[in-house]
């Protein structure tokens, strides 16, 4: 699972009802020439996702959207008609204008049954016990990857993904995020790092931890051969600030045998395994 999360800098939340279709953005009825400048902005360090509160659905409700990112105070704005979102393509170019600011982190919970019922079935449970500690911070969110870890919880700004929950354990995981520990057993990654980083950033926590989700600084990386293919090595000097450790990680990806990875995977197809080789302090 470590070095599993998809990288990105931000993630532009959309709150639609549903049904959420298998190609959740595309299929939320989304004024064409709206969604292509938004589809635009976005690019490849922004992702859409569509998300909404857990529990029973008030069609009538005012809906928002909102640009969580990495290193920033989430910003959000009223979707009253389709044009409105033109604000939030405006937010990703520049997030000083007139979108309100939310000092509040947010929860994701994956619950796209139509994409893998997985996640609905799984994803559920976890949202509602979630959102009964925390009913303000938590949403139901469209397709993050990963389905084979469902249930599958993001936490934003921060970008840190986990996976493999069940309620208690996300409740666990989630109290601890928020009160500045990583608990690293359900540990995906983290949206900012490549998915080898990921993987020798987690071995850290795991290793040194309790650590906060700043407390593992990423300095120097060296990739040898293919890009994320079988066999290529990546070498990450890591800084364990509290404790001012120095640390050099090796980390080989491995392409692991075919698999049913997602419950409605039509074929069997391979993983990338990361695997810690070495873990030497500098």
């Amino acid at each position: 699972m470590a070095g599993s999360a998809p990288p990105t800098r931000r993630w532009l939340l959309l709150e639609h009802p549903g049904p959420w279709r298998i190609e959740a953005i595309a299929g939320a009825g989304i004024d064409p020439e709206v969604l292509s400048l938004l589809t635009r902005w976005a690019g490849p360090t922004t992702r859409i996702l569509l998300v909404r509160r857990p529990g029973r659905i008030d069609r009538r409700a005012p809906r928002s959207w909102m640009l969580a990112a990495l290193d920033s105070q989430t910003v959000s704005g009223p979707w009253r008609k389709d044009q409105d979102l033109l604000d939030a393509a405006d937010a990703m170019i520049d997030t000083s204008g007139s979108a309100i600011r939310q000092p509040q982190p947010m929860i994701l919970v994956c619950t796209h049954g139509v994409h893998d019922v997985c996640c609905a079935l799984r994803g559920r449970p976890v949202a509602a016990a979630v959102s009964s500690r925390w009913p303000e911070l938590v949403w139901e969110c469209s397709h993050i990857g990963g389905d084979r870890f469902a249930p599958n919880l993001v936490v934003l700004p921060d970008g840190f993904y986990y996976g493999n929950l069940d309620p208690e354990s996300a409740l666990t995981t989630v109290e601890a995020h928020l009160g500045g520990t990583v608990l690293p057993d359900r540990l995906r990654g983290m949206a900012r790092f490549v998915p080898p980083v990921q993987a020798a950033v987690i071995a850290a926590h795991q290793r040194y931890g309790p650590l906060g989700p700043s407390d593992v600084t990423v300095g120097a990386t060296e990739h040898i051969g293919p890009h994320h293919g079988h066999g290529s090595e990546t070498f990450v000097d890591l800084v364990i600030e509290p404790q001012q450790r120095m640390l050099k990680v090796q980390v080989l990806s491995v392409r692991r045998t075919d698999a049913q990875l997602t419950c409605r995977a039509a074929r069997e197809t391979p993983a990338t395994e990361y695997q810690i080789i070495d873990f030497k302090p500098m």
